[in-house]
Formats: structure tokens, C-alpha cells, sequence
């Protein structure tokens, strides 16, 4: 009878121990994808918290939270939504947030309605919290040429500053390249633009439009992304048109030692590194950027991706995020797309 009883007590405890266990294992993990919808992700850590944005389209909006994984329930702010009737009112895209030199800066792309006027735009704040302050509008950024850009990222590589970007050689939608310059500061680019990658491989060519106002191919290097481990630099960029399944990662490593705008020094992959996944129901990932975890131990990866083929360049797209490992000879390894719903560990260190 007394071990009835012992029995009788210890068997709910074992239920609240195992739920209390299952409970704790959900705040470890997380699932794809981040929101409903969310093209061209990126963000910034400082202080223990993540910057992160996503192309909007007539605006500029800004997430604040401890954990990307968390992007449902963090603050959201519009930060910026640009005057009408300018040459960059409309079409806002691939927004980049940053903390350079005591200011927060944002880059994004812009034009009027005609894709032909995109350029590349740069807001200002000099508050220590980018959801407070005022983003001033410091202008346009871009080389002495004046072509079609897209797709802007800054970094920093042994004490000098770089842009990169996405841009058109003439003034006719034929092939995006992607370009590198020198930045005088944050807003302004010091000399003239450097071609590093054009689409050259088949898996860097898909994309027919069938359409009167464009040549019926346009082959795309877009979306770069400076990546740098153990003292190595890399450009991860997206290739062939985001309206395809194909739309996929490439990869540029610095092989010179100092001289970033020699063409030469760059060495691309000859296969994509991160492309669709039929099993895992995952389609045109791409756009991407980087993260480490809040301990700093990790390099995480931010792209957006489709969950069905043909749903191209729209609102299906959205953010997702997955850990990337690194080869013995220093390459970043990204593994195959997560399929949707699949519990992953949170990054190391998150709260």
C-alpha cells in the first residue's frame, strides 16, 4: 500500500519534469522562417541587441531585439519614409544598417518608379539607439560614372573602407556586375568603381524576360556581402534573376594581399555554394548577409528563400537564418537550406 502511494506521488512529479524539459527545449530552439514575408535581410549587433531590416518597399522599418530569432515579437519602428516626388521615393530596396565611426548609417537603393533611375541613398543618425534620434538624409552615394546601382554594402578591411554593390555597365538593363570602390567617408566614394564578377557561368544566366521594355536575357551578380574569418576576405553574391528557382549564392575570395580594387585579386567559385533544396521545399535562397552569435562563437547566415518554385521576386519571399561552418582551407561551408518548420538551436549565447 505504501508503495502505491509513493508511486502515486512521484508520477505527476515525472510529468512536470518532463514538460518542464519539452518547455525548455522550445526556448532553445527556433524554425524557419523569421516572418511572414521579408526580402533581402541584414543586421547589426552592438550592446547586446540586433539592428535588423528588410526591403519594405515605400519605407524604411527597423527591428530591435536580443535574439534574430525572436523578429515576430521585437520592436519594430518606421524609421524613414521618404518624401514624394523625388528620384528615390519609390522602390526602396535591400536596406543596410550600421554603426561607423560613432553615427548609424543606412543604405538602401531608391529610384521614381522607373527602375532605370535606381541609385544608391544614405541616411544619417547620430544617436546612440537608431530607434531614437533623427536619420538625416545626407544623399546620394555613388562613383563618378552615375550607373544604375542596386544592392550597397560597406566594410572595412585592414583600416580602409570599401563599397560594394550591384550595378549596370551602360545605361541599358542587359547584365548586373558586381562593382567595389573606395569610400572617402561614410557617405561619399573616393575614386572611380572597379568591375570584380560578372555572370559568366550558366548558373549565373537563368532568368528569361519575356517582356517588350528589357533584351530577352539578363544575367545577374547582385546582393554582395563582405565576409571576413582568420584573415581571409570574401563576397558572397546572389546569381541569375531572383524571378527564377535558380536565384542562388556565389562566392569571390580575395586572393591579393592589399589592393582590393585589383580585379585580378578576386577568385570565384565556378559552382554556386548555396542554392535550392527540392526535399526541403526551399527555393531562390539568396540576398543573404552575416551574423555572429552574441557570444561572438558563430557565423550565421541571413537570406530569404521561397517555400514553393515559381513564386519569383514577391511578397513570398522570407528571412531565414542558419548556422555556416568553415573548411580546412578557410572557405565558408553553408550546408544545404533548412527546410521550413525544422527546429534549429539558437545561436550561442542568446538570452
Amino acid at each position: 500500500m505504501r508503495s502505491f502511494v509513493w508511486i502515486a506521488l512521484i508520477i505527476p512529479l515525472l510529468f512536470i519534469a518532463d514538460e518542464s524539459l519539452s518547455q525548455d527545449n522550445e526556448r532553445k530552439t527556433f524554425t524557419n522562417p523569421l516572418l511572414p514575408s521579408g526580402a533581402d535581410p541584414y543586421s547589426f549587433y552592438i550592446d547586446g541587441y540586433y539592428y535588423y531590416t528588410n526591403t519594405l518597399g515605400d519605407r524604411i522599418g527597423l527591428w530591435k531585439t536580443k535574439s534574430i530569432a525572436a523578429l515576430k515579437t521585437a520592436e519594430f519602428k518606421t524609421i524613414y519614409t521618404p518624401p514624394k516626388g523625388t528620384l528615390y521615393s519609390r522602390q526602396l530596396w535591400a536596406p543596410e544598417i550600421m554603426f561607423i565611426e560613432g553615427k548609424w548609417y543606412i543604405y538602401f537603393a531608391a529610384d521614381d518608379g522607373n527602375n532605370n533611375n535606381h541609385r544608391m541613398y544614405v541616411l544619417e543618425n547620430g544617436s546612440s539607439d537608431p530607434m531614437k534620434g533623427e536619420w538625416v538624409f545626407k544623399g546620394k552615394i555613388t562613383d563618378p560614372s552615375d550607373k544604375w546601382a542596386i544592392d550597397g554594402d560597406v566594410f572595412e578591411h585592414k583600416g580602409k573602407w570599401y563599397m560594394i554593390w550591384s550595378g549596370w555597365e551602360g545605361d541599358i538593363n542587359g547584365q548586373q556586375n558586381i562593382y567595389i570602390a573606395k569610400l572617402k567617408n561614410p557617405w561619399t566614394i573616393e575614386g572611380s568603381r572597379v568591375c570584380i564578377s560578372k555572370p559568366e557561368y550558366t548558373w549565373e544566366t537563368h532568368g528569361d524576360l519575356h517582356d517588350a521594355n528589357n533584351p530577352p536575357h539578363v544575367n545577374v551578380n547582385e546582393g554582395p556581402q563582405a565576409l571576413q574569418h582568420n584573415g581571409n576576405l570574401f563576397i558572397v553574391y546572389s546569381a541569375s534573376g531572383c524571378w527564377t528557382d535558380f536565384y542562388a549564392l556565389g562566392l569571390l575570395r580575395f586572393t591579393g594581399q592589399d589592393d582590393l580594387l585589383n580585379a585580378r585579386s578576386w577568385k570565384k567559385s565556378v559552382a554556386p555554394v548555396f542554392e535550392k533544396s527540392e526535399r526541403n521545399g526551399v527555393y531562390a535562397p539568396g540576398h543573404n548577409s552575416f551574423f555572429k552569435s552574441p557570444d561572438g562563437k558563430e557565423d550565421w547566415i541571413l537570406y530569404h528563400a521561397n517555400d514553393l518554385t515559381g513564386q519569383g521576386c514577391g511578397g513570398h519571399r522570407s528571412p531565414r537564418m542558419q548556422k555556416i561552418t568553415w573548411s580546412s582551407d578557410g572557405n565558408p561551408q553553408f550546408g544545404e537550406p533548412v527546410k521550413k518548420g525544422v527546429p534549429l538551436t539558437l545561436p550561442s549565447g542568446t538570452e
